[in-house]
């Protein structure tokens, strides 16, 4: 049966519940939404606006001679829909968020009360240097407690994002072999297998050759290996720690001892940091760049609230080629150097046209400064201890593919779904069902069936153990012959389950308005 919209009336929450009297696909509070474009009428507004003025276009051919194709909508038509939208999505505020790799930990709204603050909020980054004295402060403070932290001697605030940062730290690097002379010859950066897929990726983009570096069996880097492949070519390695996997690499000391006399440079993705702040300092395990997500260790999860924030931490050798533009202490208070003069005359230059991401500077000085030192401590620490407790309540029905302790994530495989005819796909699925978003799929991809689970330092043990009871009841289901249940999931979704493939590889990206037969004109 079809609803007015055109949609199976059994595409909404509960296909086996009975149909209701309108026929719309409403289930209960939950709305079947149309698009906005299917909402919108012509002369439908939400806002009375004068005649324009006749003026000379200066768009020649250019100019646009058709209708611009925007839906009208009256006001309530609009906050209905997106309201009715938003009650589809799931969020850290409904919920543990078992993502792993991304942190997406509760964002404290003290924060966002700050980084809304008019000062902040409003402030244009060409602003005159006289009217953003206390924006530079901030940057500053932030700045002293991110090297305070990891124990480095310079950073780079600008860089947007882990990725960004990435590229910052390898731009810092290749900058470093060419002022000695060796930047011609440094081409290579070794990668460890189990890295983020930015890694290597950066490292390319950049102009290295990239060289993968396997795992041992207990899924850390294969240390003999990688002095074996250490050469005078080698610009640097780029290492996750803790890793991937979930896993401290326990010989980091001894791996960047290596890559060091080698005359390499030491980069570790600090996407993890979370697992560690204020425990371990970076800068004492011989690291020479790390980029910090402070959108992911420092409050606001992804996509909360504005763009992300990856400021690059150096050691003492690579500082001097940090790019502009660059905070410093001056006296009393803080300086922005805009321009490679002085003791940034060695700067690779810019990254980013301007200083970086303002919000998200604010929020991440807020969250430390209300947990202090002890309470980021007592973070990473209660992340390392969720993690852990999920993973011993569920080692006796899922399998893990490496020993534990783990560190902030939890990684289990596919193994005890061997004979089930379930996949990991279908068990993420079926987890829809029982009001849980997926953990990580197949990712990392040297475990077969990979399901990472990283539940952060938030959640409470109530909401642990209603988690792991759902997890075990799953793992139950699909070892008693239940296939057909997670192949059919999810049944109590807004929509059933997509042809991933057929979607990414025909994906609809613009909608067109139906056509009309000559009959029904």
């Amino acid at each position: 049966m079809m609803n007015r919209h055109g949609r199976p009336s059994d595409a909404g929450p509960a296909s086996a519940a009975a149909e209701t009297a309108t026929l719309l696909g409403h289930r209960g509070l939950d709305h079947e939404e149309p698009l906005l474009f299917e909402l919108g009428h012509d002369g439908r507004v939400g806002v009375d606006l004068p005649p324009c003025p006749a003026v000379q276009g200066r768009l020649g051919d250019l100019a646009r001679r058709g209708p611009i194709g925007l839906p009208s909508l009256s006001e309530p038509q609009v906050v209905r829909h997106y309201v009715r939208l938003s009650r589809k999505n799931y969020s850290i505020d409904a919920g543990l968020y078992p993502l792993g790799s991304c942190t997406m930990k509760h964002n404290p709204r003290l924060n966002e009360k700050l980084a809304r603050l008019p000062g902040f909020a409003d402030l244009h980054p060409l602003a005159p240097p006289s009217t953003t004295a206390g924006a530079v402060e901030l940057m500053g403070q932030l700045a002293h407690w991110l090297l305070t932290l990891t124990g480095m001697a310079a950073i780079a605030l600008s860089p947007k994002a882990g990725a960004h940062g990435e590229l910052c730290g390898l731009m810092t690097i290749r900058a470093a072999h060419a002022a000695k002379g060796e930047g011609a010859s440094r081409r290579r950066v070794l990668v460890p297998e189990s890295a983020h897929g930015t890694n290597p990726a950066t490292a390319a983009y950049c102009g290295f050759t990239v060289e993968s570096i396997p795992a041992t069996a207990d899924g850390r880097v294969d240390r003999a290996v990688l002095e074996a492949r250490l050469g005078p070519d080698v610009a640097a390695i780029m290492l996750t720690n803790p890793n991937t996997c979930g896993l401290f690499e326990r010989e980091i000391i001894e791996l960047a001892r290596a890559v060091h006399a080698a005359g390499g440079y030491f980069y570790c993705d600090g996407a993890n940091f979370n697992a560690i702040m204020g425990r371990v300092r970076p800068g004492d395990l011989g690291i020479d760049a790390m980029h910090i997500n402070l959108h992911k260790t420092f409050s606001t999860p992804h996509g909360g609230g504005g763009p992300g924030a990856g400021p690059v931490v150096l050691s003492a050798a690579l500082a001097p080629f940090a790019p502009l533009p660059l905070v410093v202490a001056r006296g009393d208070g803080h300086a922005l150097i805009e321009t490679a003069e002085g003791e940034a005359a060695a700067s690779f230059g810019r990254i980013t046209a301007f200083h970086g991401q303002m919000g998200m500077f604010v929020r991440a000085l807020a969250y430390m400064m209300s947990h202090g030192r002890d309470g980021l401590a007592q973070a990473s620490g209660d992340a390392v201890l969720n993690a852990n407790y999920i993973l011993a309540a569920l080692d006796d029905v899922m399998t893990a593919p490496f020993a534990g302790p783990c560190m902030h994530e939890a990684l289990f495989d596919d193994h005890f779904l061997d004979g089930t005819g379930v996949t990991t796909l279908d068990f993420a699925k079926a987890m829809i069902d029982e009001g849980y978003h997926p953990m990580t799929m197949y990712f990392p991809l040297v475990v077969h069936g990979a399901m990472l689970i990283e539940p952060t330092e938030s959640e409470s043990k109530e909401s642990l153990d209603n988690f792991i009871a759902v997890l075990r009841h799953l793992a139950a289901a699909a070892k008693a012959g239940e296939a057909e249940r997670f192949k059919a999931a999810p049944r109590l979704a807004p929509r059933r389950r997509l042809d991933e493939t057929l979607a990414a590889r025909k994906p609809v990206l613009r909608w067109t308005p139906p056509t009309l037969s000559k009959a029904a004109e």
